[in-house]
């Protein structure tokens, strides 16, 4: 009887690998971190998730002002509540024990059309940018309700998306046929973790890919189901396909690695990976701003059958401004992403975010044996 023996090929998280400094240096502040997505322009790479413990009206305002974007959730709290702040209150106070039901009953209420609206231009009215979330499911229904209220950019997201998908329904979400219904408002889709599926999805002709299943500190996905592919061979590999795709049709689509950051090096770490940009989510649940006051939820925690996300406590660091421009005393990483990117640029002579792609990653698994021991047990 013939053997059948499965490989297994070796996949690489933020902790694996190190970035190489270059031959040539520069000043911090020659670094230029602005990236493109459709026809919009960001002073800096920094994404907030479309997590309701994250994004409110109020908080994409403050994304705006500190040069990044924040992406709302067109089916969470704020479209389903003409009050949120009742239902955020419910969910932070709740027990441990008794969250994931809370999570599930305060999700079962419709979503009220009116409030995308309403949302929206709460968004635009403070000179925004507005970007906003749906799942595959809705998209039909909510993506032209929200480009028609003003949406500058829309998110198709799920836990792994494809460009094909098997189901019952007659006829699917089909993404080149969604894209000229936009009315030329640049498209996100997500996620995905591999090359295949990633030029499937870009050959759609999309502009932006989220990159990432299960990474994120609120996701369950990875215990759940077991799947997923670590960020920075997630990354390389759909940042292969963009390329692929570029050189043969000139159209650049952004790579957003999406999920599992910690602290300013994993974030340069990403963007060499091949990411233009970086979508942040219990980082940024962390600031004094944040909806969800020193928690964090993952989207498919709700899920009635087979949740996949769990809160956590995050507790409060910082301001965001502070998170992302500084200054800061603390030492780990954990704030000020902003000087740590354009300085990581700096020590690999990067002038853009697409030069600094170019840099070279190494193998680092040993990290406690480089002297990092007291800093790691302290």
């Amino acid at each position: 009887m013939a053997s059948y023996i499965k490989e297994i090929r070796n996949a690489y998280g933020f902790d694996d690998v190190a970035i190489v400094p270059g031959s040539v240096t520069l000043n911090p502040e020659l670094a230029d971190t602005s990236f493109v997505l459709g026809t919009c322009t960001f002073d800096t790479p920094f994404i907030a998730s479309a997590m309701d413990a994250v994004v409110d009206p109020s908080f994409a305002a403050l994304m705006h002002q500190t040069g990044g974007l924040a992406v709302m959730n067109l089916e969470g709290i704020q479209t389903r509540y003409e009050d949120p702040a009742v239902a955020l209150e419910t969910i932070v106070s709740a027990s441990q024990a008794t969250v994931t039901n809370i999570l599930q009953d305060i999700y079962t209420r419709p979503i009220d059309e009116k409030l995308i609206q309403t949302r929206v231009q709460q968004i635009k009215s403070s000179g925004s940018v507005c970007a906003v979330s749906v799942t595959p499911q809705n998209t039909k229904r909510l993506a032209p309700l929200a480009v028609e209220a003003g949406a500058d950019v829309i998110v198709v997201q799920s836990t792994v998306t494809t460009a094909r998908h098997i189901s019952r329904s007659y006829k699917g979400l089909v993404l080149s046929e969604l894209i000229p219904s936009l009315k030329g408002v640049p498209l996100v889709v997500g996620n995905c973790v591999t090359y295949d599926a990633a030029l499937e999805l870009i050959e759609t002709g999309i502009d932006g890919l989220l990159v990432g299943v299960g990474p994120g500190a609120a996701c369950t996905t990875r215990e759940v189901t077991g799947v997923g592919v670590p960020q920075v061979t997630a990354t390389l590999e759909c940042a292969a396909a963009r390329e692929n795709h570029y050189a043969t049709t000139g159209k650049y689509v952004s790579i957003i690695t999406d999920g599992g950051f910690r602290t300013g090096g994993d974030i340069c770490k990403a963007i060499v990976a091949g990411a233009d940009a970086v979508m942040l989510g219990t980082p940024f649940a962390q600031s004094a701003e944040a909806p969800g006051r020193g928690y964090n939820w993952g989207m498919a925690g709700k899920d009635s059958e087979l949740p996949r996300g769990t809160r956590v406590g995050t507790g409060t660091t910082a301001p965001l401004d502070q998170i992302i421009n500084g200054p800061t005393a603390v030492t780990n990483g954990t704030q000020n992403f902003l000087a740590a990117l354009k300085v990581c640029m700096g020590m690999v002579g990067a002038k853009t975010i697409r030069e600094f792609q170019q840099a070279e990653l190494v193998l680092a698994p040993a990290i406690k044996t480089e002297g990092k021991h007291l800093q790691l047990n302290s």
